[in-house]
């Protein structure tokens, strides 16, 4: 059983804030990022990896999140923007809008992976496993998760042929499928290779 992660205890001088992100990998859509500053005086039991919880056990965390922590905030890179400046840098843009949008300056930023965003006004250091270990970004993952998710059901709104209430986005075998019927539509990441490979094909 995943224990019980805890904000890391420092001087309110010192806010520590974990930073995540969700949707590098699917083919259409932003990519998103939050950085949250947990309360260690308020403690919210059941942090974990978004990706190990379920949808709705995401939902109710997100929301213990949002009313809990002392700061949070999500971001986002565009479509356009992950085209233009690739996936990686698109997902560094994201987070570091993320962590400048707290409405409280962090002393230090814990991010989830081997790589840490230039430019940021703090202390920062990268930690790979760090959503399923680190409260903070664990609490991160988990409203990157869920805004991400809500964008989909968005899109699917906007674009019911692809299905993307289903899928959200990951190139699955629905998704590519619808992809191949109707064509790449404006959500759709055209510097992806399956979404180039469609586009090629009929330029």
């Amino acid at each position: 059983m995943q224990p019980d992660l805890f904000p890391i205890q420092t001087p309110a001088s010192l806010h520590v804030a974990g930073i995540d992100e969700a949707g590098r990998g699917p083919l259409a859509g932003p990519v998103f990022a939050a950085a949250v500053i947990l309360d260690p005086a308020r403690p919210i039991a059941g942090l974990n990896d978004s990706k190990k919880l379920s949808a709705a056990r995401r939902e109710v965390l997100g929301l213990a999140i949002r009313e809990q922590a002392v700061a949070w905030c999500i971001a986002s890179a565009t479509v356009e923007e992950i085209d233009s400046l690739n996936i990686l840098q698109a997902t560094m843009l994201a987070m570091r809008r993320a962590c400048e949008g707290l409405s409280v300056r962090p002393g230090n930023v814990l991010v989830d992976g081997n790589r840490v965003p230039l430019g940021l006004n703090c202390a920062a250091r990268a930690i790979v496993g760090g959503d399923a270990s680190v409260a903070e970004i664990s609490a991160a993952s988990i409203l990157a998760k869920t805004a991400r998710d809500a964008d989909c059901m968005l899109l699917h709104q906007t674009y019911p042929d692809y299905c993307f209430d289903q899928h959200k986005g990951y190139g699955t075998a629905l998704h590519m499928a619808r992809l191949n019927a109707y064509g790449p539509c404006p959500a759709h990441r055209r510097s992806f290779a399956p979404v180039r490979r469609l586009l090629d094909a009929v330029s």
